[in-house]
């Protein structure tokens, strides 16, 4: 074992691995730094806002926010020292004097706390001396499995975890242990490791607990940081560098803190959130983000510079559709999406705030089955630890790059690889050991498995199975659950007594249960508890005990009450199934050992006293010898005659009797025992005194499997079906099940024994039918007579003929008497008892003359059955009526009012629809889209600048005055005024009755209804515990009578002077059964019969009351007599078998002798002391139950004495309530006439009121469109106005012709059949007053002239103008119209408001009519006389300190009544102090918003003149943003340019038509250029054909003469005009190639063809 002071040699190599990583670690850092200046560079020109994180940070205390603000700048300076020096370049430098002074705050880095100073020492009472090092831990079993991030690796070889107030590291291979103690005493909350491995915290719990950070591995407190949470700490985690530190804290607080753990300074502290948070941790990539997730919640926090300071600013993930759920594992993605668990197993991938995708495996089956407690990343493989014990590998790009598919949000993905711990594993958190070339993880898990096996007193044995219930499935709404619960797994019945002892053996494969039933049951575990067998025992089980493995052999140690010890051997088992020949489950050849043990103490104190006497008598012989030595030296020879005569006193002394052996007669009774060693077993006894504390106890529990500390989780264990329970006390155990199974196997062999007869007498009747067939088929001469087949025919045939005769006779006889009688029973029945529900029962005690009666009930009445219909209801206010009805109006009416034209297309548009498009047509479609896709856009932009002004003149119109008054304040105060201290009684005259206390007459029947409810059923209740009592008394006598028999039976083996009297057995009364009046037997009638033979001499009235009286008690005397022997008869056969069991007692043959002896007597001896001490048991036993029956009777006739005074009290009730019916009866007719009125009345007021709301909201409608059409017309100038420009010289020219008002013809539609006359006349008309028009508007068209355009003037712009103001003409008719439509809703909106008038002064004047009739009902119904039985110390009412003689004056108040006015005062205390509590918090909360308005007020400044700004640098002077945006479109351009683009189109197209005829031009000079080229290689041919002939022809000359050498003329000639045609075609060829070259080049010139020269001939 290791003390924290030890060093180790190991220092060296974590500072190397720490700098190394931090070497590692600072690219990745300089990177983030540069993102971080150019997102604080964005964030100073945009300006700040508020954020939730600041929002939450606002409402703290003041003095908090005090100090967290005067602090800002030291935070900001940590926070600078630990995230890099540029993020805060631009801070100002502080003070020399600031700096000397935080140099002098800061800690030095080789700084330790003494560990001893802060761990927690033992208490040790003063004066009591004891050293505090009395006790030493040595080791530590203990370990937390159930506490996150309870496993910690600080080395390849060391791991931390909490035990208690103890943090243990545990070296793996030398599993040697080291302890640091808590510094509170009260616990550690978590642990955290440094990520260099070098430092690790511990987190403590208790009140204002300490973060201590201590060096590792010297184990020395390093830092404390303190004031972090109220009571405990949830979770710590460093940040990637390990400058940071995050903590949470545990309930009440949930307190977030991030703190330069070295400096012991928090930098940021805010609430994390409202319920508790189980994770906090920093996201590696990003060391200013931080995530928290816990119950219901996940919480994404981000560092921000706000103008307050660096703040903690907080996003609630949005679970959105997903069901809200505790998250326990998450891990932060590179990307900065966030992976999470969830409770049903799946994992949410969280990005932006929101989930973006939930994952789940194939089939919807859930990625883990129950909650995911950790995700990690390794070696890009994601990892996921669930609470079903799996551990699976999923791939991180399919993680990383999964989307929704569908709208369930879900997306199906399979693991990689998977692995199961075990099973009933809880897996919490796992961690990877850093070995070179090796892959081990550790892991925190928790076992499940607690199986609890109880007996029960009437013999039923249970397996309850103990789990957690949070691990099953989670559903909508499910209530919160508690940390365990147990479940019935298997139900079994092996006994008939109390199951008193339990066991399973060392192997858990048998279960052995005892009882006191006298038998142990045997039951194979891995079987599904299948029966081995049972094994009989001489007395009851105490106790059961397994042998332990150190025994060679497995054995059972049975424990008896009596003295009886067995050892068993280990059961054989069975393999083949159950052999269903076998009888019984008894097993018959187990070889067992018996132990008897009686008490020895008399004989071990005989011994004693033995010892002592021989002891006095070796005294007194040395005493003697010694006095005979000095008389001789004394006296001589006198010394002999004085021993002689002590001598013969001695002998005159008789020795005293030695003591009896006694030997008990009962044995002593064993308490527990065990087994010590192999063969040797150890026990414990008692007094047989004692007998009477053990007999409360029950029955037993055994519990197996792991410790109850480890839940058993198991999931799906909701489909599980349920076995089902034994309830029934009275159900066959297992060996009486058997034995009843064999017993009806029996019997269903007997039934078909007797089958087997019937069928053999069938056969034999059929072999009769067959022989008379046969003799049927004889010869008549030869057939027997059917009389010579039967025996005793004449006899047979004469007794069957009498008996029918007399039956017939007697059923004619009492034909008649039997029908009267009928209907008289029937009669009586239903007058008499139909209608009643219980008789009167009368249940007497037996020892006293108290009795208790039933009451006598009749069926319910009328009233509380039937319920009329309220017809003066309370009528709903106007409002609400209006809120119901007028919205369904308004509804119907936008549904019907509103048509859908839906437009029809031709077959031509749907064959165009269909068409292909060409290019041209797709560029001017999109050029199309483009146009209208800007003028959306700008239109856009203008409703938004109309919404955004329409919101703030909403929002101004909202502001409160200044002067405002909340109205619910306003109401209060009115009605306050109005009521508070108005205490007028029902009796005054100006008595108003409130809507909801208005009665009638069909409340008060319901009233009264309710009363006659409540009385029957009390009375009903009362009657079923009378009922009871009386079952209970049967039952008492029963037992009794059972006790008597067996008490008898003792008595027999005892002599009779130790008899004692035998108790009388009570006896039922006719009054306690008066059911069994109406039921008889043969006895009965008989009976009843010969009473009727005695009164035949009386008058037939008087005989058949008679008789019916005689009846009614000879029906009682012998039902009960019957029933008394019947029950005598059963208490006899249970006695005689209570008496069997209980007296019979196994004898073995271990315990037998061959020959009498003084043993046999005094076990005689013995059972006559057991037999006297039974019989006074028994006797005891019957006045105990005697006792005990008087005593619940009169407890429950105390209980119908106060029912009693309850039921006449509602008795007097009911008198009144039905005086009330009766008077509202009267006034109901004309109060529902009334009623109605006012009703109608309140309709058609509620119609009106309708009505005019409609043309409010309708005249609002119009007003908006008025408004509308002012916007167009605005719009419409400055559009016109912008496509002007500026510097337009025909500008006001434009505007005139713009503004111009002209008359245009209306278009109107012509309805119905008008002659063709009457629209040439008004055509006519309109055409002459146009012209009339026009000549009139001469004198202004005299100064310009809107037909024609100037000259200079854009066209464009002149038809743009003439276009506007037939739109701005347009506009004008339509706000004319609209006018019109709102001046005639004003006239009908004032019509209605007049009606309404009218309307609601009749219904005021109804109502007070109403009133006043409520005022009259009162009255009368105050007349009526309320009896109300008071006690004298219930009348408060004194005068003088006596009782006046006249209380009319009084009131009478109940006590609930008294109670609330008492209540009341109580209640108005309170609400005045919180009412000026609440005034405080309001002004409070009044300045502060004070202060915030003029800190928004200065932002709003701000941020209009970096607005302006911006504007100054980009347009150079401040504009008008929303004329931008509505101008931004000019119409008429973007029309233009759509035309242009169809004509380029056109011309595109025509030019390509021209480039096609080129082309076949071409094609047509290039056949005829081959043409030419095949008649020029003719011709060159025929060239040197012609050569060759005349290189012969000049051959031939010159051999032929010499006349002929000289060349010739002609040859000459034709040579010079074959040269001049090959250079043309050469010239030729040589400009068509040019030509060619020219027309392949874009715009190329054609040159005029080439012309061959004329040849002269």
């Amino acid at each position: 074992m290791k003390e924290p002071d030890d060093q180790d040699t190991d220092g060296g190599k974590s500072d190397r691995s720490k700098s190394d990583r931090r070497q590692s670690h600072s690219s990745r850092s300089a990177s983030r730094t540069s993102m971080k200046e150019d997102h604080k560079s964005i964030d100073d020109t945009t300006g700040e806002a508020f954020t939730e994180g600041e929002e939450s940070y606002i409402e703290d205390d003041e003095s908090y926010v005090e100090h967290l603000e005067g602090s800002s700048s030291s935070f900001q300076d940590d926070y600078t020292e630990s995230f890099g020096e540029s993020r805060y370049m631009e801070t100002p430098a502080p003070d020399a004097e600031e700096a000397e002074e935080e140099v002098k705050k800061k800690i030095s880095e080789s700084f330790f706390y003494d560990y001893m100073e802060l761990v927690s020492m033992p208490f040790v009472t003063p004066d009591s001396n004891i050293p505090l090092d009395l006790l030493t831990l040595v080791h530590s079993f203990g370990y937390d499995c159930r506490k996150r991030a309870n496993l910690q690796l600080l080395e390849s070889n060391t791991v931390m975890y909490i035990a208690g107030n103890q943090l243990i590291f545990l070296n793996l291979k030398t599993k040697e242990q080291t302890y640091l103690r808590s510094s509170s005493g009260i616990g550690i909350g978590v642990i955290g490791v440094h990520p260099d491995k070098t430092y690790f915290t511990v987190a403590e719990k208790g009140v204002f607990p300490k973060i201590i950070i201590y060096e590792y591995p010297s184990m020395r407190p390093y830092r404390i940081l303190q004031d972090g949470t109220d009571l405990a700490y949830a979770y710590v985690d460093f940040n990637f560098d390990g400058t940071l530190l995050a903590s949470v804290g545990g309930s009440p607080d949930h307190t977030l803190t991030i703190w330069n753990w070295k400096e012991e300074k928090p930098l940021l502290r805010t609430k994390a959130f409202s319920q508790e948070v189980f994770k906090v941790t920093f996201n590696p990539e990003d060391d200013e983000q931080l995530t928290t997730s816990g119950s219901g919640h996940i919480k994404f926090w981000a560092m921000a510079l706000t103008f307050t300071g660096l703040k903690l600013q907080g996003s609630l993930g949005r679970f959105g559709k997903t069901a809200t759920t505790d998250i326990e594992g998450y891990m932060e993605l590179p990307d900065g999406k966030v992976l999470s668990g969830s409770e049903w197993g799946n994992m949410l991938l969280w990005e932006g705030g929101h989930i973006k995708v939930e994952l789940s495996r194939a089939a919807g089956k859930p990625c883990h089955q129950g909650p995911i407690n950790q995700i990690m990343l390794d070696e890009g493989e994601v990892i996921t630890i669930g609470s079903d014990g799996c551990v699976r590998i999923w791939d991180f790009e399919t993680i990383d790059t999964a989307n929704v598919i569908d709208e369930t949000g879900l997306l199906e993905i399979e693991p990689i690889n998977e692995l199961q711990v075990d099973k009933n594993v809880k897996l919490f958190s796992m961690i990877k050991m850093n070995e070179v070339g090796n892959n081990f993880w550790l892991a925190q898990i928790s076992y499940g498995g607690a199986q609890i096996t109880a007996g029960f007193e009437d013999g039923v044995v249970r397996i309850l199975e103990l789990y957690d219930p949070k691990g099953l499935t989670v559903f909508v709404g499910r209530k919160k659950v508690s940390d365990a619960d147990i479940r019935l797994k298997q139900v079994f019945k092996p006994h008939t007594a109390a199951v008193t002892a339990l066991a399973y053996d060392r192997d858990g494969e048998v279960l052995a249960t005892g009882s006191k039933d006298k038998t142990v049951f045997f039951f194979e575990v891995e079987r599904d508890y299948k029966p081995i067998g049972y094994i009989t025992t001489p007395g009851p089980i105490c106790q059961l005990t397994w042998s332990s493995s150190s025994h060679p052999e497995s054995t059972l140690l049975i424990i008896c009450e009596d003295g009886y010890v067995l050892e068993a051997p280990f059961p054989a088992i069975k393999e083949e199934e159950e052999d269903h020949d076998v009888v019984s489950y008894e097993i018959k050849d187990m070889c067992l050992k018996y132990f008897h043990f009686t008490s020895v103490k008399s004989k071990i104190l005989r011994l004693i006293e033995i010892e002592r006497r021989k002891k006095q008598k070796e005294l007194k012989e040395k005493e003697k010898q010694e006095r005979r030595k000095r008389l001789e030296t004394e006296m001589g020879e006198d010394v002999e005659k004085e021993l002689q005569g002590e001598e013969e006193e001695e002998e005159e002394e008789e020795e005293e009797p030695l003591p009896e052996i006694f030997v008990p007669s009962t044995a002593c009774h064993i308490l527990c025992g065990f087994y010590s060693e192999p063969g040797k077993f150890w026990i414990s006894l008692r007094k047989t005194l004692d007998l009477l504390l053990t007999e409360s106890f029950k029955g037993n529990i055994q519990f197996k499997g792991a410790n109850l500390s480890f839940l058993l989780l198991q999931f799906g264990i909701e489909t599980e079906p349920i076995p089902e329970d034994i309830e029934d006390p009275k159900a066959y155990s297992i060996e009486n099940a058997r034995r009843k199974r064999e017993h009806d196997k029996l019997m269903k062999e007997v039934e078909e024994i007797k089958a087997g007869k019937r069928e053999q007498i069938k056969a034999l009747r059929n072999q009769l039918q067959k022989l008379l067939q046969m003799n049927e088929e004889l010869p008549k001469h030869m057939q027997f007579k059917r009389t010579d087949f039967d025996l005793d025919s004449k006899i047979r045939a004469e007794i069957g003929k009498k008996t029918a005769n007399k039956i017939q006779r007697v059923e004619k006889e009492l034909a008649w008497e039997k029908e009267k009688h009928q209907l008289g029973l029937k009669k009586l029945q239903n007058r008499f008892r139909d209608s009643l529900e219980s008789d009167t029962i009368v249940v007497h005690a037996i020892q006293s003359d108290h009795k208790i009666s039933s009451y006598r009930l009749m069926k319910p009445s009328k009233y509380s059955k039937t319920k009329r219909a309220s017809q003066s209801e309370r009528r709903p206010s106007k409002f609400e009526r209006f809120e119901k009805e007028g919205t369904g109006r308004k509804d119907s009416q936008r549904d019907t009012g509103g048509s859908i034209s839906v437009p029809e297309e031709s077959v031509i548009e749907k064959g165009k629809k269909f068409r292909p498009k060409t290019l041209s047509e797709i560029m001017v479609e999109n050029q199309i889209e483009k146009t209208r896709k800007l003028i959306l856009k700008a239109e856009r932009a203008q409703m938004k600048i109309q919404q955004r002004k329409k919101e703030w003149e909403e929002l101004y119109k909202s502001k409160p005055d200044d002067d405002y008054e909340d109205p619910k304040d306003v109401q209060a105060i009115k009605e306050a005024q109005l009521f508070m201290g108005d205490f007028n009684l029902k009796t005054a005259s100006d008595y108003k009755i409130p809507e909801h206390m208005r009665i009638n007459a069909a409340k008060k029947e319901e009233e009264l209804g309710y009363l006659d409810s409540m009385a029957y059923s009390k009375k009903m209740h009362m009657n079923k515990s009378i009922i009871s009592l009386r079952d209970l008394k049967v039952a008492v006598i029963e037992e009794i009578q059972c006790l008597v028999q067996e008490l008898k039976t003792i008595q027999l083996t005892l002599p009779i002077s130790k008899h004692l009297p035998i108790p009388q057995v009570p006896q039922i009364y006719p009054e306690e059964v008066p059911e069994k009046r109406f039921q008889y037997d043969d006895e009965t009638l008989l009976a009843f019969k010969q009473q009727q033979v005695k009164s035949q001499d009386e008058k037939a009235r008087q005989v058949e009351q008679t008789a019916f009286a005689g009846s009614a008690g000879g029906f009682l005397r012998l039902s009960s007599g019957k029933e008394g022997d019947l029950t005598t008869r059963d208490s006899l056969s249970r006695a005689s078998k209570a008496s069997t069991f209980s007296l019979d007692l196994p004898k073995f043959t271990e315990f037998e002798t061959a020959d009498p002896t003084d043993v046999e007597l005094e076990i005689m001896k013995r059972e006559e002391i057991k037999h006297v001490y039974m019989q006074q048991y028994l006797i005891n036993r019957i006045k105990e139950l005697i006792v005990t029956f008087d005593a619940e009777l009169r407890l429950l006739r105390h209980q119908k004495l106060k029912l009693d005074i309850q039921m006449k009290l509602s008795d007097l009730h009911h008198v009144t309530l039905f005086q009330e019916m009766l008077l509202l009866k009267n006034f109901e007719k004309q109060e529902n006439i009334l009623q109605e009125r006012v009703n109608s009345l309140d309709k058609e007021e509620q119609d009106m009121q309708w009505k005019i709301n409609e043309t409010l909201k309708e005249m609002e409608e119009k007003k908006n469109e008025v408004a509308k059409l002012q916007d167009q017309e605005k719009a419409l100038y400055a559009g016109f106005q912008t496509a002007l420009g500026e510097n337009n010289k025909f500008a006001n020219f434009l505007m005139k012709v713009l503004k111009k008002r002209i008359k245009r013809v209306k278009k109107k539609e012509v309805e119905g059949d008008v002659d063709e006359e009457e629209e040439s006349e008004e055509s006519s008309e309109e055409e002459s007053s146009l012209e009339s028009d026009e000549e009139g508007s001469g004198s202004e068209d005299e100064v310009f002239d809107d037909s024609i355009c100037p000259t200079n003037c854009d066209m464009g712009l002149f038809e743009l103008a003439l276009q506007l103001r037939e739109k701005r003409l347009d506009i004008e008719e339509a706000l004319v119209e609209e006018k019109k439509m709102i001046d005639n809703l004003k006239k009908e909106h004032d019509t209605l408001s007049k009606k309404v008038k009218i309307v609601a002064t009749n219904l005021n004047a109804a109502e007070e009519a109403l009133e006043a009739y409520q005022r009259e009902k009162q009255q009368r119904l105050n007349e009526l006389l309320v009896v109300i039985p008071l006690k004298l110390h219930q009348i408060e009412y004194v005068l003088f300190g006596e009782l006046p003689s006249d209380l009319s004056g009084s009131l009478v108040f109940s006590n609930r009544s008294l109670g609330r006015l008492q209540e009341r005062i109580v209640q108005l205390h309170e609400e005045n102090s919180k009412q000026k509590r609440l005034n405080k918090e309001c002004r409070e909360r009044r300045k502060q918003l004070i202060r915030e308005k003029r800190e928004m007020a200065k932002t709003i400044q701000k941020m209009e003149e970096t607005v302006s700004q911006l504007m100054i640098s980009k347009f150079g002077r401040v504009i008008n943003l929303e004329a931008l945006q509505t101008l931004s479109v000019n119409t008429t351009l973007e029309e233009l340019k759509i035309k242009k683009l169809r004509k380029e189109l056109s011309n595109i197209k025509e030019m390509k038509m021209w480039e096609e005829k080129i082309a076949q031009v071409r094609w047509e000079l290039m056949m005829k250029t081959k043409e030419h080229t095949k008649k020029l290689h003719q011709m060159n041919d025929l060239c040197i054909e012609k050569k060759q002939l005349d290189s012969r022809l000049n051959t031939l000359q010159n051999q032929q003469g010499n006349a002929f050498q000289g060349p010739r003329k002609a040859d000459t000639e034709a040579r010079e005009r074959v040269t001049e045609l090959i250079q043309v075609q050469a010239e030729r060829i040589q400009a068509l190639k040019e030509e060619i070259a020219l027309l392949r080049k874009k715009g190329g010139l054609l040159l005029p063809p080439i012309h061959r020269p004329q040849e002269n001939e």
